[in-house]
């Protein structure tokens, strides 16, 4: 091999470790700046934001939370890979969902439809089989317990409180805040 092209292979690597670093810099930079890339249909896609939350979770608030590891239908969601891996306890990435119901408030489905207090939910529709004819688990009914919420997206197919219930308030990471985001 002549000395040219070991001179122009060791640039190449070097531009390519070059560049690799510094797509690494700006991933960490953008992850401990509390920027987050979304690639799920639930919410438009793109780059959001994570902001601290000083007040309390409201109804209406679009949040990221931690969904917990510990409940039967986020444990087959992960399995599925309905929810995508990341840093959240049992590998997760964090979900991005509007709070619907606060504690207190009575869920209920009525015909395929999730009530809350009595009042038809928008967008609720419950879906029997996943895009693969595989049974999904669905949450039918009870009282938000205090210190959890239940979470919703407005896509048909998302996969929220509508089947795994309300989740704990304390995997709350903050508001979710569009950044740069298109709907396909």
């Amino acid at each position: 091999m002549s000395e040219a092209r070991r001179k122009g292979r060791r640039g190449a690597l070097l531009i390519l470790s070059l560049a690799g670093l510094v797509f690494g810099g700006i991933a960490a930079a953008g992850f401990l700046g509390g920027y987050r890339i979304n690639t799920t249909p639930s919410f438009p896609l793109g780059l959001w934001r994570i902001e601290a939350l000083h007040r309390e979770v409201r109804v209406g608030d679009t949040l990221f939370i931690c969904p917990p590891a510990n409940v039967p239908a986020i444990k087959l969601a992960r399995e599925r890979l309905y929810l995508p891996a990341g840093l959240c306890e049992g590998g997760m990435a964090p979900l991005i969902k509007t709070v619907v119901a606060l504690p207190g408030q009575t869920i209920t489905v009525e015909g395929d439809q999730v009530a809350i207090d009595g009042d038809r939910l928008a967008h609720s529709s419950i879906q029997q089989w996943d895009a693969q004819g595989r049974a999904l688990p669905t949450y039918t009914r009870g009282v938000v317990p205090l210190g959890e919420l239940f979470v919703h997206s407005n896509y048909v197919a998302s996969f929220d409180s509508r089947y795994f219930g309300p989740i704990p308030a304390g995997g709350v990471l903050g508001m979710a805040r569009e950044v740069f985001t298109f709907q396909p």
